[in-house]
């Protein structure tokens, strides 16, 4: 691969038990996405699923790592360096606890603001300045805890639009990558 191509992370825990979480928004964007691809995800020596392909005429690599949301960074660093990707063509789809559901924000660098996902890729990386398509999820309600609140499924009121917020996330990702990022956030961020 060459410079040419992005790598498009969704971020989540892996297994059964984790899929329907809010914490794993980003495996359910990477899924639709590999769909839009027409290809199946297949195990890479990083540590993470992969599906080589286009996405809206864009050649990419939609990568969901193998191991659990705060050893991310590790697979992300592992692709990144195996298909020799820029972190400018660095893509990550996360949970955002800051930004109510059915919202999305998408942005360039930044902090990790709690999230442990990003945390550990930006610390593997030594370099945050990656493109982040950011699902929003929410406040937790009273005083849960937002750890846990993020490892429960989306509430039965969520899932009746859940569909169309991952859609309409994966759309952004795929205008990320044909437009830039000042033309997907004036699209984006008005929801």
């Amino acid at each position: 691969m060459s410079a040419d191509v992005w790598l498009v992370v969704g971020l989540g825990n892996p297994g059964p038990s984790y899929a329907g979480n809010r914490h794993n928004a980003g495996f359910m964007v990477l899924d639709l996405l590999a769909g839009r691809a027409g290809g199946r995800f297949k195990a890479h020596r990083s540590r993470a699923d992969v599906l080589e392909g286009r996405l809206a005429g864009v050649r990419a690599v939609l990568a969901k790592p193998r191991t659990y949301m705060n050893e991310s960074g590790g697979p992300v660093k592992g692709l990144r360096d195996f298909y020799k990707v820029p972190v400018e063509r660095l893509i990550v789809v996360h949970d955002e606890l800051d930004i109510p559901f059915g919202a999305l924000r998408l942005k360039r660098g930044g902090g990790d603001n709690g999230h442990n996902g990003l945390r550990s890729i930006t610390k593997s990386l030594g370099d945050k300045e990656y493109l982040r398509v950011r699902f929003g999820v929410g406040r937790p309600p009273g005083r849960m805890d937002a750890a846990a609140y993020v490892l429960k499924d989306f509430s039965a009121a969520e899932r009746k639009v859940l569909d169309l917020e991952v859609d309409r996330a994966a759309d952004a990702v795929e205008s990320l990558l044909t437009g830039g990022l000042e033309a997907a956030q004036n699209a984006y961020h008005a929801g």
